[in-house]
């Protein structure tokens, strides 16, 4: 009940407040927290090639980010669909996905650990009904505020499982939508597919699940997320249609993933979430290649 108190309570500051909070905490969480500073250090190593100031001026402005992430999801999970639609900028990326809607076909779109991943959802699902993939915060209180938040407009929620991926795979065939991040390590212990694909130079255990969709259901594979506007001004939206198709080959097809990712990335790169352990090896899964 307290969880759901304050997470209330954050989620009706206004954002810039919001932010402001968000930024504070992810700068103390980078002070307190070594593991924390030296994951992100090390992931944003493999992104960065600039000079060393420009270096510490990115790593600075992603811990803030990522603080940032972390008290706007009490506003992307309780703040009504209205005042969610005020955040958002004007959006001329939106035509290109009506014009695929009108065509029929299904739409993947595909979202990764970048700007606010949830926001991104709130935004597609009001205008068009989608289900969408989850997993169980690892605070379980949380739960139920996140099922509520994202189950509300046109979304609707599947395990992140095998009857999870039956019921995106069954919705793809009905002519339905979906959406999927493709940047969550696969479980392989629990029967994740992925392959170790590059991801800005080096090997990161990559899904197989979205080309597998993809290509057995002929849909449109839509990449987007949104971007946080400076001084909590909003959202800006970006919508990046794949328009080349998946390869069979389950390494080029990861790797397509993942140069896609690294696409959206360079748009907004200290808004990716490198904290996140995306170069582990999960339990199950073979070790990484040799790297020369």
């Amino acid at each position: 009940m307290l969880v759901k108190i304050l997470f209330q309570l954050v989620g009706r500051l206004p954002l810039r407040i919001n932010h402001c909070l968000g930024a504070w905490l992810g700068l103390l969480a980078a002070k307190l927290s070594p593991r924390h500073r030296a994951t992100t250090t090390a992931n944003l190593a493999q992104y960065l090639t600039s000079a060393v100031a420009d270096r510490e001026t990115l790593v600075r402005a992603a811990f803030i980010e990522q603080g940032k992430g972390m008290t706007e999801l009490a506003v992307a999970w309780t703040a009504d669909i209205d005042r969610l639609e005020h955040l958002f900028a004007p959006c001329p990326d939106w035509a290109e996905v009506e014009a695929a809607v009108a065509s029929g076909r299904s739409i993947i779109f595909v979202t990764p650990h970048l700007g606010c991943f949830d926001i991104a959802g709130r935004y597609v699902a009001s205008r068009i009904p989608i289900t969408a993939l989850y997993r169980p915060p690892k605070l379980r209180s949380l739960e139920p505020i996140m099922q509520a938040g994202r189950a509300r407009g046109g979304a609707t929620t599947a395990p992140a499982d095998a009857s999870g991926v039956r019921t995106l795979l069954k919705t793809l065939k009905q002519g339905g939508h979906i959406m999927i991040l493709p940047d969550q390590v696969p479980a392989a212990e629990r029967g994740g597919e992925g392959v170790w694909a590059p991801f800005f130079g080096r090997p990161a255990y990559t899904m197989t699940l979205l080309p597998r969709l993809a290509r057995a259901s002929d849909a449109l594979v839509v990449y987007f997320f949104a971007e946080r506007l400076p001084s909590g001004r909003g959202y800006q939206m970006h919508f990046m249609p794949m328009h080349e198709p998946y390869a069979e080959d389950r390494l080029v097809a990861a790797t397509q993933t993942n140069q896609m990712v690294e696409r959206l990335v360079s748009l907004a790169p200290a808004q990716y979430l490198w904290g996140y352990n995306r170069y582990k090896q999960p339990a199950g899964a073979p070790p990484p290649p040799t790297t020369p």
